[in-house]
């Protein structure tokens, strides 16, 4: 399965959406994600980057991080609209997250040049990340 380079690729405008609470309850794009293209994202070192970090289900995986929790069971402990929120900006819930936000372009520093005004992930692939999210249930 062929993946865009994500902040490279043809970037769209972001989609407004709405926090409500500690999440945001609507889809960015009004239709569910693919949950084989989400862990295809998580997985892929050059896109998703989710590996860094996390740990998670992935046997093929070698060099899994240890700095943020592991994905397993992050179905269980988010509802769809928490793990949103999380994927879009996590320094809206915690201003010290090490994170990066995957979906946000004003108020950063420190961005590499072919990622200036460009999301690391485009609306799709939001919910096609938070799709497989949801099915990591233990």
């Amino acid at each position: 399965m062929a993946l865009a380079a994500s902040g490279a690729s043809a970037q769209e405008a972001l989609k407004p959406y709405a926090v409500v609470g500690d999440a945001i309850p609507v889809s960015l794009t009004g239709a569910p994600g693919d949950a084989a293209r989400g862990r295809a994202i998580v997985g892929n070192r050059q896109v998703g980057l989710c590996l860094l970090c996390h740990s998670g289900p992935f046997p093929e995986e070698r060099f899994q991080g240890e700095l943020a929790p592991d994905l397993r069971g992050a179905g269980s402990r988010w509802d769809e609209g928490q793990l949103r929120l999380r994927i879009v900006d996590s320094s809206s819930l915690n201003r010290d997250s090490i994170m990066p936000p995957y979906y946000r372009v004003d108020g950063l520093q420190r961005v590499a040049p072919n990622f200036r005004g460009k999301s690391v992930l485009t609306a799709e692939q939001i919910e096609d990340v938070l799709a497989f999210l949801k099915t990591l249930r233990e």
